[in-house]
């Protein structure tokens, strides 16, 4: 599968507002019978285009308060120590994202944390301790404006379709 059209496409769209979704709606809502529905669902898992299925939490709900933001200085930026701070980033649970970022800093790590106080402990006793690691820097989330998990798509649609690039896909 190397190319997607508007039934894939659809298909994608709905999976990501509503993994739930029975194969039944999912047809219904794209507009194919349930087989080719289902059988296309399944290559696009097998084409890697879905990675996976979960539930979104609350993070407050569960009492995860804070988040924060942390830059990461590697000391060095070699192959075998960077892949070192990976692999010890990867381990640990309150880091919830991590990427690579150009400019200053190694590292952009999201944090998640119950209060302040822990985040401080957190940031003391495992941050700064992992390894090769120069510095740190902390900004916190004062609030959320938009926490959007689903892709656009639109990009992908057909350059002539501008009237349908417009609406939600």
């Amino acid at each position: 599968m190397e190319t997607l059209d508007k039934f894939d496409l659809a298909i994608l769209n709905e999976l990501q507002n509503d993994g739930r979704l029975t194969n039944a709606e999912l047809a219904s809502r794209v507009g194919l019978s349930a087989a080719p529905c289902w059988r296309r669902v399944r290559a696009l898992e097998e084409a890697g285009f879905i990675t996976g299925y979960r539930a979104e939490l609350n993070r407050d709900k569960i009492g995860l308060g804070v988040l924060a933001f942390v830059r990461l200085d590697a000391e060095r930026n070699s192959g075998d120590v960077l892949r070192q701070m990976e692999a010890a980033i990867q381990k640990i649970p309150e880091i919830v994202s991590c990427h690579y970022i150009s400019g200053s800093g190694t590292f952009e790590l999201q944090v998640v944390c119950p209060d302040l106080g822990e985040f401080s402990r957190f940031a003391r006793e495992v941050l700064i301790n992992l390894p090769n690691v120069k510095d740190l820097h902390t900004s916190f989330s004062l609030g959320e404006v938009k926490a959007a998990s689903a892709l656009p798509l639109s990009h992908l649609l057909p350059k002539s379709s501008g009237a349908a690039r417009s609406s939600k896909t």
